[in-house]
């Protein structure tokens, strides 16, 4: 397994979360890191956060947006962030990461996050219209599978999650 960097960023270019993660594969869904009980991670340059809880990502090819699914107890149990499609270059994955969130918690509830967020940063940061529709549609898309347990979120990531928890 590789080593990588998971880079998060927001409109404009400043650093957003950002940590190690092992490149664990792919499948149908996209590409899977893993990220250990331990690791430390970083929101911009603040001080390292201890993620507690081991997880998997997923990274799908060419949708706009990503996720994390996180091993018991930690609630949520699926966080998946609404970004631009993710792009790879030297031991690096990097997204621009456009404020909704799409969070399925333990005891089933679906919940659609930071909308209030979304409506200041698309005037602050002058979001083009197709950056805007398309973030709302994968906030669209992601509400409707998430809940369903349709396609990587019927419970493909446990495979996954064992190589690292």
């Amino acid at each position: 397994m590789s080593e990588l960097r998971v880079v998060y960023r927001k409109y404009g270019g400043s650093l957003h979360w950002n940590h190690p993660g092992r490149l664990l594969g792919e499948d149908e869904h996209g590409i899977w890191i893993g990220c250990p009980a331990g690791m430390l991670a970083r929101r911009g340059h603040e001080p390292p956060t201890v993620f507690h809880h081991a997880s998997v990502m997923l990274f799908p090819r060419d949708a706009w947006w990503t996720a994390s699914f996180n091993a018991a107890p930690h609630d949520p149990e699926i966080y998946c962030d609404v970004s631009t499609v993710p792009e790879w270059r030297d031991g690096e994955v990097t997204m621009v990461d456009l404020d909704l969130d799409v969070i399925r918690f333990r005891d089933g509830r679906v919940e659609l996050d930071d909308e209030d967020e979304f409506a200041e940063h698309r005037v602050r940061y002058g979001y083009p219209d197709d950056v805007i529709g398309q973030a709302e549609r994968s906030a669209a898309w992601l509400m409707t599978a998430v809940g369903a347990g349709a396609g990587p979120f019927d419970g493909v990531h446990a495979g996954w999650l064992s190589m690292v928890s």
